[in-house]
């Protein structure tokens, strides 16, 4: 199976791999604070950016969608109204 532009945005590869990344990234920087005998407030902000940063990568990850055009599902009539 050939790797096609197609493929990578029918399975979402960019938006996955950036929040993998992202928890890796957070993880790490959730350790090293931890590990801080006494933390500074430069340090706490540098905490506060990267999971504020989460929000907007959840956001782009849960808005991306696939570009590839799926048609939408047909809906019946119902059959008390007709609508």
């Amino acid at each position: 199976m050939p790797i096609t532009p197609e493929w990578l945005d029918k399975w979402r590869i960019w938006p996955r791999m950036i929040i993998t990344l992202y928890g890796v990234a957070f993880y790490q920087t959730t350790t090293w604070f931890m590990a801080l005998d006494t933390p500074t407030n430069a340090q706490s902000a540098f905490v506060s950016v990267i999971v504020g940063a989460g929000a907007g990568f959840f956001g782009i990850y849960t808005n991306s969608k696939s570009s590839v055009n799926v048609p939408p599902a047909k809906k019946e009539a119902c059959k008390t109204c007709g609508k």
